[in-house]
């Protein structure tokens, strides 16, 4: 990459560190190949945030594809990352007028220097500018409490028992309602509901939309089950590009067996629209 191009890279990037820390770029003579640098910052344990990679992965793509837009995205998460050097291979199956295809892996290094894959992801990608105004939904907002009476993470301990430097990255505000496991009460069910921005204040665009599914403590708190929660596969639908201002975010488990559980995630933004949808096949915490 040339200077004027490494100029313009940093200028796009901006004052955010959500976009600094998710920033990919192309490696000179491998077309859809990018280096990027996994940062501390969004780890829970000793694992990074699964939402945090699909959005550097997210971006990756978005740069990749003729399309901007992630519409929607499966990943499959194949062994847990760490911080540090990772790279992300791109390959665009088939571009149409309306969506394009692809798919990308994200791949670190083991102590021999070799690739070891970690995330394996297809998405389809379009712009979301695009689409028709039409909505015909059932779907309502998640009922919160106001931003001030919900609890953030001043008031009480870390949300992971262990490292969890990803709390310091989001303005997340819980409903009472879902936080009773903080205070070694759990309500039983399987349900978490906030607030959601990032710390740093920046709105949330369609690639944070893809870490927003996943910020969340997991639901299995509330069912008192403590500890790591590592994502099997996340499938994230984008429906619109979200209006400037906090998020509401409502994720339900319904059942939990075998070891394994889902989560149910509605993303709704300022203006009363539900701008992301997901499911995840989580495995169980195993305290």
């Amino acid at each position: 990459m040339g200077q004027a191009e490494a100029l313009t890279a940093l200028a796009a990037i901006g004052d955010s560190e959500f976009d600094r820390d998710t920033a990919v770029t192309p490696r000179p003579g491998e077309p859809g190949v990018y280096d990027a640098e996994l940062s501390a910052g969004w780890t829970i344990i000793t694992a990074v945030n699964g939402g945090y990679l699909l959005a550097l992965i997210g971006r990756a793509l978005s740069q990749a594809l003729p399309h901007p837009d992630p519409v929607t995205v499966s990943a499959h998460y194949l062994t847990p990352s760490t911080a540090g050097p990772a790279l992300v291979r791109t390959e665009l199956i088939k571009s149409g007028r309306t969506l394009s295809t692809g798919q990308a892996s994200l791949y670190q290094y083991d102590d021999s220097g070799a690739e070891v894959e970690r995330i394996r992801v297809i998405a389809r990608y379009g712009d979301l500018d695009s689409l028709p105004a039409d909505v015909r939904t059932t779907a309502t907002a998640p009922s919160l409490p106001p931003y001030d009476h919900c609890l953030g993470r001043e008031d009480g301990p870390a949300p992971i028992p262990g490292s969890s430097e990803i709390t310091e990255r989001l303005d997340l505000r819980l409903d009472p309602a879902t936080a009773g496991w903080a205070i070694g009460a759990p309500s039983g069910k399987g349900e978490m509901r906030a607030w959601f921005g990032l710390a740093d204040g920046r709105d949330a665009d369609p690639i944070s939309l893809l870490l927003a599914v996943d910020a969340l403590p997991p639901t299995a708190f509330e069912m008192g089950l403590l500890g790591w929660a590592p994502t099997v596969e996340l499938t994230t639908h984008i429906r619109c590009r979200p209006a400037p201002g906090p998020l509401r975010i409502s994720i339900t488990t319904r059942n939990l067996a075998g070891g394994f559980l889902e989560e149910d995630a509605e993303v709704w933004d300022s203006a009363d629209r539900l701008v992301a949808q997901s499911r995840q096949l989580a495995a169980a915490p195993r305290t």
